[in-house]
């Protein structure tokens, strides 16, 4: 029977790109249970992409293959492979976009067998002519090795590394590389001080920044029912300061 196969792409919702990418899917492995991530990943975004992985993808049963799809290289120089990676497959181009949900691969293949392909590949559209029918294969129980050769991961996810916010989402939250806080410390960024972190929004008052421990186990930085991204005009490499020293005097 069929797996489960996960679809992350910044193809939006407006063409018929993703349906193209179901199709072939369906096509090959009738049965298969199709879920969307999401296709809302801003345009050649990777590292966006990157996170809505790692939000998501840990959730899902092993063996669940997932296709991401943020390609700005389509046609050119990087490879496409299936990364093994905690019990679970992921399908896509090498250019970083595994590095968070597979920081540690099991097995890297390139995707090289006529059988993990469409005929012809369209030279712009691998995610429908490449990783969709590789999801396919993988759903039906074929190896990751059967799709090609062992190869080395070559791309690089692009962030800043370091007490850093490593994404907004699209709620304008902050969230931060940032473990480990106390919940006395003081937070800084962008010339503002909150002072403690906090457990949920409801901390603060409408409109006032909060800084919490999200899902993630990191510190993100919010504005209650409003957007900490817009307020504070800080994004993804913004620096974030932690003042630790709890004065007991």
């Amino acid at each position: 029977m069929p797996g489960i196969v996960t679809l992350t792409t910044d193809f939006g919702d407006r063409d018929g790109y993703v349906g193209a990418m179901k199709g072939v899917i369906l096509s090959r492995a009738p049965g298969v249970t199709l879920v969307d991530i999401t296709h809302a990943v801003p345009p050649y975004d990777v590292a966006a992409a990157a996170n809505a992985l790692a939000d998501a993808a840990p959730y899902f049963p092993p063996g669940t293959v997932h296709v991401a799809v943020v390609d700005p290289g389509v046609g050119g120089a990087r490879a496409a492979v299936v990364v093994a990676a905690r019990g679970h497959l992921f399908v896509g181009p090498d250019n970083g976009i595994f590095a968070l949900a597979a920081p540690h691969p099991d097995a890297i293949h390139a995707i090289a067998e006529p059988d993990f392909r469409r005929a012809p590949v369209a030279a712009t559209f691998h995610g429908r002519d490449v990783f969709a029918p590789t999801a396919a294969q993988l759903a039906l129980g074929a190896p990751p090795s059967a799709a090609g050769p062992a190869v080395a991961l070559r791309g690089r996810l692009e962030l800043a590394a370091g007490d850093r916010v490593v994404h907004v989402d699209r709620f304008g939250n902050l969230v931060t590389d940032i473990a480990g806080v106390p919940a006395a410390a003081t937070v800084r960024i962008a010339g503002r001080a909150i002072p403690g972190v906090s457990l949920t929004y409801e901390s603060v008052a409408p409109g006032e920044l909060v800084a919490y421990v999200g899902s993630r186990g990191t510190i993100e930085i919010a504005v209650r029912e409003g957007s900490a991204a817009e307020l504070l005009g800080a994004g993804r490499g913004t620096a974030v300061e932690i003042d630790a020293e709890v004065d007991t005097a």
